[in-house]
């Protein structure tokens, strides 16, 4: 309970003096300082709340690997992302061979832009749990009709693969996407895995594999969560048009990372650098950094530019 407590008092401190100062919790990989853009009142003092009992029941079992994992979760909704990645690794360190941790420790160095060393963690977190049963993964902020849609595994084959899409390595994240669409049980898994498979293998160059990835994909599709996914594939299907795409969004691509992404990217390859960039700009000028659209989108400015972990370029076109 010692150990406990000197944790607890160095997170609340770490906590405490980021926010009230507003420090950057991650540089982007153009070298801007990104500080959380704060959540409205009322969501803030829902997710304050529950991290609050987090902690309490971490307090009371703070080497139960689900309390360590709920105590990261919690304080990474809040935007305390490197406060989170030190609580996943204290759980790490007790449960070195728990898969969970690595997985949740994994997305958040995405989030801050630590690719490599999210790589580690995911490849870490595959190989514990390959072979194994899967299981539901629960939901820390729930879909409007509270089901979950994704389990362990495929949450860590979707987040390896996003981390070598994002540094460039599309011949690495290709085969990852692959298994995971494979092992969809649900069709928010099928659309959230097709969705960059099919961005994955035009990158590469393979339209007619690409083209195979949208054959499932049907307007009666039933999607809980990943609708934006979803209706990202029939616009790469031609059966909508990418204004009704940004429509059904966020109101407009460029207010909605991911929309925006999707439709950028497919500008990109297709041969129009110029209205990809623009687009990759614009998402830049929004205020979410945290997002995987934006992520991709700072990544292609960023190789581009030739500058950040994702500068290596391999298998990438211009952004212009």
């Amino acid at each position: 309970m010692r150990r406990a407590s000197r944790l607890a008092t160095a997170v609340l401190v770490g906590l405490t003096a980021r926010a009230a100062a507003q420090q950057p919790e991650a540089t982007s990989l153009l070298g801007k300082p990104l500080v959380p853009p704060p959540p409205p009142a009322a969501a803030k003092a829902d997710l304050e709340a529950k991290l609050a009992q987090a902690r309490q029941a971490w307090e009371r079992t703070p080497n139960d690997p689900d309390s360590i994992i709920w105590l990261g979760r919690r304080t990474a909704y809040l935007g305390r992302y490197r406060d989170a990645i030190a609580i996943f690794g204290d759980g790490i360190a007790k449960h070195p061979k728990d898969a969970r941790l690595y997985r949740h420790r994994g997305h958040r160095y995405i989030t801050v832009r630590r690719f490599d060393d999210a790589i580690r963690d995911l490849r870490r977190a595959y190989r514990l749990s390959k072979g194994k049963p899967d299981q539901i993964e629960p939901d820390g902020m729930p879909n409007a009709r509270g089901i979950p849609t994704s389990t362990l595994q495929s949450n860590i084959r979707y987040h390896l693969a996003l981390a070598h899409y994002l540094e460039g390595d599309f011949g690495k994240a290709r085969p990852y996407w692959q298994e995971d669409v494979a092992a969809a049980v649900n069709p928010d898994m099928v659309v959230a895995s097709s969705h960059w498979l099919y961005m994955t293998l035009r990158r590469l160059g393979k339209k007619r594999d690409a083209d195979r990835v949208l054959e499932p994909i049907h307007p009666g599709m039933e999607i809980i969560e990943n609708g934006s996914y979803h209706r990202l594939l029939l616009m790469y299907k031609g059966l909508v048009t990418p204004d009704s795409v940004a429509a059904g969004g966020a109101g407009d691509a460029i207010q909605d990372a991911t929309v925006g992404y999707g439709i950028g990217n497919w500008h990109l390859y297709n041969g129009r650098a110029a209205q990809a960039g623009e687009i990759f700009d614009r998402i830049l000028a929004m205020p979410q950094w945290a997002a995987f659209g934006y992520i991709a989108a700072e990544a292609e400015v960023a190789r581009n530019n030739g500058k950040g972990e994702g500068g290596r370029g391999k298998g990438t076109a211009a952004v212009r």
